[in-house]
């Protein structure tokens, strides 16, 4: 849900969930170099960062396609300090809809409320731009008053 309360879905987690490029049995290299970086390890898949930030790591997300492939899709949004790749909502809706634990069919409303205001405010921007351009052309082509 990380991703998605980055987008301004109103929502809370406990935890952030990071898909990772890798097969699941390469998971001790992950680990390994979240030790090196000061985080302490919860469990195979789970480390808290030297800030109590909980890390949940994914090898996969179901419902979706590739890492690489939704990767190209991703937004970078500010995370930690730094520009990070996020899945876009529409991706997280899927996956949600896909899995269909009760928490994650739970979430769907907010999400989809999120998308709509997303996509709402997005088409009024682009309106507004495009009657913008509009006025000025309107005055380029009377020309001056004379």
């Amino acid at each position: 849900m990380s991703a998605a309360i980055l987008q301004g879905t109103p929502a809370t987690t406990l935890d952030t969930d990071l898909w990772i490029d890798l097969p699941e049995r390469k998971y001790v290299k992950v680990l390994n170099l979240c030790q090196r970086q000061g985080a302490t390890i919860l469990a195979r898949t789970v480390v808290a960062l030297s800030d109590d930030t909980l890390v949940n790591f994914l090898y996969r997300i179901d419902g979706l396609p590739s890492f690489q492939t939704e990767l190209r899709k991703s937004k970078r949004l500010e995370w930690q300090g730094m520009k990070a790749p996020v899945l876009r909502l529409e991706s997280i809706i899927r996956s949600k809809k896909f899995v269909g634990r009760p928490k994650d069919l739970a979430h769907l409303p907010l999400l989809e409320q999120t998308r709509a205001c997303r996509d709402a405010e997005s088409a009024a921007i682009r309106r507004a731009a495009k009657s913008r351009k509009r006025s000025e052309l309107h005055r380029a082509s009377t020309g001056p008053l004379e």
